[in-house]
């Protein structure tokens, strides 16, 4: 005999045809099952959404949780399950040498999924910003072996190649990170920002699976040229595989930049607030308030939610989550959407006038309900 739950009248989000429809969701344990898969001796009850959205657990892969270590840092349950994000994957705070102490202290000491890009330098962003400024900060190939093939948590790797961050050290860090993502057949994120290293030397490396985070962000040397097309490094990248996400942020999120992608360009990419303490309040918000930010530019709410579940479930080749289709894995976020003016802005101060805001309402982690609005 098991416990089965039946979530009633929710708008659910269909991922196979990207659509929201009227259903029930049955959830058995910590798994989505299917109604012909009730057993006769099963205990059934009933779960009322109360007409809420109801969809796969959000997942926001880009942010920063190594609260109280690394030099930036926010409590992972209050920007995952409190804003309706059921697994966040921390991009780059801890690198080898600290990865220990962030399994103990935040892995294990939250309801919220916290998944992890490995810094490539050792030291992550436990001992400043500028983690690839010398060549005795990175990773060796031995150790990024042995920890990956350990720490199941652990789904790819992050290089931030800005200036600020590599020094003088200008592309040396990404062709690093290239020999190591190679040897483990693992993805890459490469946080862009100003240059030197310049895009045309950092995209050319990238290959089908990666990720380039802040890709809207609206500074020169950007994705797009003056005239809002693509370069021709940004359109080789996305042509053979390579994924765009949005990395919000406190200074790598630009509406004009979006607004002009979209106007001329289809390509989807996956949704990220790059959030810490700092940004929380503002620029960034949540997850939920930077998908309503990209509501407003005019995107569907659909292709939207597929950015926050299926799309990231699949970069980061997690193969029972972005779904809820029988055999995934019960995450659930519930939301409403607010129909309220309001104001919001992106990371160069400009505002835009909402309309429309996701608002969270119950977070659902293995079938289980772990965060409720008011």
């Amino acid at each position: 005999m098991g416990k089965v739950t039946i979530i009633k009248n929710g708008i659910v989000f269909n991922a196979v045809n990207k659509a929201f429809t009227k259903k029930d969701i049955y959830v058995k344990d910590d798994e989505i099952i299917a109604e012909e898969d009730i057993e006769e001796t099963d205990l059934l009850t009933e779960w009322d959404a109360k007409g809420s959205y109801v969809a796969p657990g959000f997942i926001d892969m880009h942010v920063h949780v190594f609260e109280n270590f690394a030099q930036i840092g926010i409590n992972a349950d209050k920007i995952g399950i409190n804003q309706g994000v059921t697994t966040v994957v921390d991009a780059g705070s801890t690198g080898y040498k600290d990865y220990a102490q962030f399994k103990d202290k935040i892995i294990n000491q939250h309801t919220t999924e916290i998944l992890s890009l490995l810094n490539v330098s050792a030291t992550g962003l436990v001992e400043g910003l500028d983690e690839l400024s010398a060549p005795e900060k990175l990773m060796s190939e031995r150790v990024w072996e042995t920890i990956k093939a350990s720490e199941p948590a652990i789904v790819g790797l992050k290089a931030r190649m800005s200036q600020s961050v590599v020094g003088n050290q200008g592309i040396r860090p990404l062709e690093h990170a290239r020999k190591l993502a190679d040897q483990t057949d693992t993805p890459i994120m490469v946080h862009i920002g100003s240059p030197p290293p310049p895009l045309n030397e950092i995209l050319p490396l990238l290959k089908d699976g990666d990720i380039v985070t802040h890709a809207f962000h609206g500074k020169k040397g950007g994705i797009l040229d003056e005239d809002g097309a693509l370069i021709p490094e940004a359109h080789e990248a996305l042509e053979r595989g390579v994924k765009f996400d949005v990395g919000h942020g406190t200074s790598s999120f630009s509406y004009q930049t979006i607004k002009r992608f979209k106007e001329n360009y289809s390509y989807p990419f996956t949704i990220s607030t790059d959030v810490y303490e700092k940004n929380f309040e503002q620029p960034v918000g949540s997850l939920m308030d930077t998908i309503s930010k990209l509501l407003a530019v005019g995107y569907d709410l659909e292709d939207l939610i597929e950015s926050v579940t299926i799309l990231p479930a699949k970069t980061l080749s997690l193969m029972n989550y972005g779904s809820l289709e029988p055999g995934k894995k019960a995450d659930i976020t519930m939301f409403h959407i607010e129909k309220k003016n309001r104001e919001l802005i992106d990371s160069h101060g400009e505002v835009m006038k909402v309309n429309q805001r996701l608002i969270p309402q119950t977070t659902w982690k293995n079938g289980k309900i772990v965060y409720q609005r008011g």
